[in-house]
Order: C-alpha cells, then sequence, then structure tokens
C-alpha cells in the first residue's frame, strides 16, 4: 500500500495520464515556474532576516552610544597649590 491506500502503480497509471493531458513541455514550465516561486520566497525570507539583523546591530549601536552620551563628562580641574 502507498500513500492512503493507493499503490505505486496507481500512482504510475495516474502520472501517466497527466502527462497525456498535459504534455512534457507544459509540466516543465510549470515545475520551472514553481521553482521559481519558491527560490524568490526562500530569497525574500532570507532578505527580511538580514534586515532584521541590520535594525537590532544598528539600534544596539545607537543605544550604546546614547549610553555614553548620559554620562557626564569629568571636567579636570586642577586645585589651586598654596
Amino acid at each position: 500500500m502507498g500513500l492512503g491506500g493507493i499503490s505505486i502503480w496507481q500512482l504510475l497509471i495516474i502520472l501517466v495520464i497527466i502527462l497525456l493531458i498535459f504534455g512534457t513541455k507544459k509540466l516543465r514550465n510549470i515545475g520551472s515556474d514553481l521553482g521559481g516561486a519558491v527560490k524568490g520566497f526562500k530569497d525574500s525570507m532570507n532578505d527580511d532576516k538580514k534586515d532584521e539583523d541590520t535594525t537590532e546591530e544598528s539600534l544596539q549601536r545607537k543605544e550604546s552610544s546614547e549610553s555614553l552620551e548620559d554620562e557626564p563628562a569629568e571636567e579636570k580641574t586642577e586645585e589651586p597649590r598654596h
């Protein structure tokens, strides 16, 4: 038994019927279109992760620079010698 009670032979017969209906050229085009869509989706997901990483890094740099600016600068004042 294969998937859900469908045997391998039944799947092969369905595949042959699909090939006869659509033809190999059309199926190849559909496959390449589907592959391109999946690749584009993965690329956009990776771009979003990169954008999030750069945003987090810039926020951390901004916070660290603000914390340095908030600290009062120690002024060096010399006491007069008597």
